[in-house]
């Protein structure tokens, strides 16, 4: 009685039916053939649009004092992101076949950039690092583009080798080697921050593949170790170590940055002191419309602010892991879990390191942090995303059935070919060497000869058990 009348009052009651009723709906839409590539759209638009505003209200102080224009920084980051939507158009039209095929080709375009860029004269040092191409005026990173090209080619050759993965010299090479390869040409400018975020990238590969558990252990345990002799090695290092462990030691030099970002956080509380009214852009806080663009959000937003964001990473991690289970394209699936977990573990860093979790690394917040290359990038990563979630079964089936669809049509995308496997190739079993010297005249050579034909005849016979193995191979 005591559990029907509990029943009955949930009924009853109007604001318990309205969130049971949201749930439904919302569990209905996530059924559609479509949902994932429609929510991935979502999070995408309001993520660059939520960028595009807080850069402009980060940076217009700075701006006004250098270029005597509120708009200078904006206005670039404007110019970036229409780049970025022209890449994010062409990888959602881009064919996956030739994604995979080209793979190669594009990791050693990119590595060869990452050579040309250690050249003085080539490439151009800033902040210290010599990282950067300017081309007509134009800035971009070559390592944010190798990103994804070893996440394209690490998947390729993974999968490929995914019947071998139970052998450690099938696993880690050449996948590891190349790895290691990068990280040498980008310790070289140097470039700690990158180097972190292409090891997120292995890891995930590694990881996605079906990699031993014990070999993450290994992995963590020299990661650790280089980590403290490149600490070590570079006394600018060992500063931010130092003052991640306790900022408050020099609150007017290494821990000065750290300090700014946690006050304008506590500063925002709930609500925030409201869009443009936050003062540590006032040359409070350096780099603050690029790294530290997360706590002018705390300030500005509030914690309500903040939540949003975590909220979009969240629901971006919960789309692209979506899209990796619903393929059945092995090589989808390895490319987009690890996109998926390089993008969203670059937000974790670089939120980490805002509220004093994590030690600063300078990597900018994804879509949201001013600057060319990170942007254009992550746009980039978006469009493959995209482009993965209409190769889903159900998504190509109702392309195929009921045509493309309002945004297939606007954005006039060619309909996606369903996943082939690849057909095994049929081996036939080999015949028997006879041993150098054995003797072939006489009685035993004449009964041999006599019982080939018909070993030959069992092998190839419709249903003998040989042809079957062989088929099966």
């Amino acid at each position: 009685m005591t559990t029907a009348a509990t029943k009955s009052a949930a009924a009853r009651d109007p604001r318990r039916r309205a969130g049971v009723t949201v749930l439904s709906t919302l569990t209905a839409w996530l059924t559609r053939p479509l949902a994932s590539f429609h929510l991935l759209l979502a999070v995408f638009g309001l993520l660059t649009v939520f960028g595009l505003v807080m850069v402009l209200s980060a940076s217009s102080v700075d701006s006004f004092n250098r270029d005597g224009s509120s708009y200078s920084v904006f206005v670039k980051q404007v110019m970036y992101c229409g780049a970025g939507l022209v890449l994010f158009y062409i990888a959602l039209r881009a064919p996956v076949r030739l994604l995979r095929r080209y793979s190669l080709g594009i990791l050693a375009f990119c590595l060869g950039l990452l050579v040309l860029v250690l050249i003085p004269g080539v490439g151009t040092e800033l902040n210290g690092a010599r990282s950067w191409f300017f081309v007509a005026g134009v800035s971009f990173q070559p390592v944010e583009f190798a990103k994804i090209a070893f996440a394209l080619w690490g998947a390729h050759v993974l999968v490929t080798k995914r019947g071998l993965m139970t052998q450690y010299r099938h696993l880690l090479v050449p996948v590891v080697p190349a790895a290691l390869l990068m990280f040498t040409l980008v310790m070289m400018q140097p470039d700690l921050g990158s180097t972190i975020t292409l090891f997120v990238v292995l890891l995930a590969l590694l990881w996605f593949a079906g990699a031993p558990l014990r070999l993450f252990l290994v992995m963590a345990l020299g990661a650790v170790t280089g980590g403290i002799v490149l600490a070590m090695i570079a006394e600018y290092r060992m500063a931010r170590l130092t003052s991640f462990l306790d900022p408050a030691s020099d609150p007017s030099g290494n821990g000065y940055q750290a300090m700014q970002a946690l006050f304008a956080l506590a500063d925002g509380g709930l609500m925030g002191r409201g869009l443009g009214q936050g003062w540590s852009k006032w040359q409070y806080l350096p780099n603050v419309h690029n790294d530290y663009i997360f706590a002018v959000i705390g300030e500005e937003l509030g914690f309500i602010g903040c939540a949003i964001v975590l909220m979009l990473y969240a629901t971006t991690a919960y789309v692209g892991m979506r899209i990796a289970f619903r393929n059945t394209d092995p090589f989808i699936r390895l490319v987009a879990a690890t996109l998926t977990t390089w993008l969203v573990g670059q937000a974790v860093i670089n939120i980490g390191y805002v509220v004093g979790l994590l030690p600063t690394t300078g990597l900018p917040l994804p879509l949201i942090s001013s600057g060319g290359s990170s942007v254009v990038t992550s746009m980039l990563v978006f469009g493959l995303l995209a482009n993965f979630a209409r190769h889903e079964p159900e998504a190509i089936a109702a392309l195929r059935s009921l045509g493309p669809g309002r945004v297939g049509k606007l954005l006039r995308l060619p309909t996606p070919a369903p996943y082939r496997p690849p057909a095994r190739r049929k081996t036939s079993r080999p015949v028997p060497r006879t041993r150098p010297g054995a003797k072939s005249s006489g009685a035993s050579g004449t009964r041999r000869s006599g019982a080939e034909p018909r070993a030959r005849g069992a092998r190839s016979g419709p249903g003998s058990r040989a042809q079957t193995r062989g088929g099966h191979r």
